[in-house]
């Protein structure tokens, strides 16, 4: 019995990162062996183990033979005589693909270090194909290791999965699970990148896909390709450290646009409205978090409007906070704003161009909180109460910045 660490713990400690969590792979034993020393099984479709002390994932060398479609379409065999050859095999990319001993000497049969230092994702081997999962792992590897390229042979492969049709088996949890992850990386650009390159955007995120090669107004829009403008606005908010739900809110915030027709570009009247219904029908689709889905509804439909917060009137400002719920949840508030300003920041030239929109409204929503609305709704009549309510608040936002 000889036990291993493999895969992610070996590749980032060769890149001189952080190592999160390692995992072991143990040869030359069975599930009665790991038992008998104390760990604890947890694997539910092969055998997975917890180190009695650390509690770290040790699993039985494995191979898998493809049996359906789909990532859960295998067939797993563990055995005392399965090598560590083996168990690396089935693995998806060389970087990923090698292990330590217990000396700390490297073992790498794939040539993962090679792949490593050429900053290369390449196939371990053919069985790469028989997991769809594998595309999106590539796509979200490649948002969080900067420099490093697909090979041109895996990504023949990958295109050849998509035609195959092997990305339609993803469940959508799981295909919701890895954007999430990829777009919490450093660069969420270079994930949807890759799956359009691969041709996986257009069947995984229609919506996104669309987007590409729609043009802008030049004179607000510099670089004039809504999907470009997309990819800066979701890697300004990786920049800033932003939520999982902004990033979202900024990678879905035109959605709109990928419907306007041609003959009306480059303008997009009306982009907002259309948005709200295609982030809705995404985030249904890929069971998007009831959070994550609000936010990004909120700032598809109300973005154009916090830009031109300057020119609104007071009662139109607190309409809009009404809309975006900013009296009940002020930080979800700050999320949206958020989300905004990084539609904003998401053109070149615009980095550091002041966007005095966000304080003006911050402005907006302190003094119509300001107001008691218990003192108003005592003064009229109970028909009357709401109406009054924001016909004072409106007054209360007009104190402060006019009437416009």
């Amino acid at each position: 019995m000889k036990t291993y660490i493999v895969g992610g713990a070996v590749r980032d400690r060769l890149l001189g990162r952080p190592v999160a969590d390692r995992d072991h792979v143990v040869v030359g034993a069975t599930p009665d062996d790991m038992v008998a020393l104390g760990f604890q099984p947890v694997g539910k479709d092969f055998p997975v183990f917890l180190h009695p002390d650390t509690h770290e994932e040790y699993a039985l060398a494995r191979t898998e033979r493809k049996s359906g479609r789909g990532y859960k379409g295998f067939t797993v065999y563990a055995s005392p005589e399965v090598t560590l050859e083996d168990d690396l095999r089935r693995r998806d990319l060389t970087i990923n693909a090698m292990a330590e001993d217990e000396r700390g000497a490297l073992i790498d049969p794939y040539g993962g270090r090679r792949d490593l230092d050429a900053r290369v994702f390449r196939h371990v081997s053919a069985a790469f194909a028989e997991d769809p999962l594998r595309i999106l792992r590539v796509a979200r590897f490649a948002a969080r290791f900067s420099g490093f390229t697909v090979a041109p042979e895996t990504l023949v492969l990958m295109r050849q999965m998509v035609d195959d049709g092997e990305v339609d088996a993803l469940v959508p949890e799981r295909v919701w699970q890895e954007l999430a992850r990829g777009l919490m990386e450093a660069q969420p650009s270079r994930m949807v990148a890759v799956l359009r390159e691969c041709g996986a955007l257009a069947r995984l995120f229609p919506e996104i896909e669309r987007l590409f090669g729609v043009p802008q107004p030049p004179e607000h829009h510099p670089e004039i390709d809504t999907g470009v403008h997309t990819l800066r606005v979701v890697d300004w908010a990786a920049g800033q450290g932003a939520s999982l739900a902004v990033r979202f809110a900024a990678l879905t915030h035109d959605l709109g646009k990928g419907v306007t027709p041609p003959e009306l570009w480059p303008k997009h009247v009306g982009h907002e409205a259309k948005g709200v219904e295609l982030v809705r029908a995404l985030a249904a689709r890929i069971r998007v978090p009831v959070e994550c889905r609000e936010l990004a509804v909120a700032v598809a439909r109300e973005h154009g409007l916090v830009h031109r917060a300057l020119e609104l009137r007071p009662g139109t400002l607190v309409k809009l906070l009404e809309r975006v719920d900013a009296f009940r949840r002020p930080a979800r508030f700050e999320d949206f704003l958020a989300a905004c300003e990084c539609d904003f920041r998401g053109r070149p030239g615009y980095e550091d161009k002041p966007f005095p929109a966000l304080d003006h409204l911050r402005q907006a929503l302190r003094a119509a909180q300001a107001v008691d609305a218990g003192a108003v709704a005592k003064r009229v009549e109970p028909a009357r109460i709401r109406e009054a309510v924001f016909q004072a608040r409106a007054e209360a936002v007009a104190a402060v910045h006019g009437t416009h």
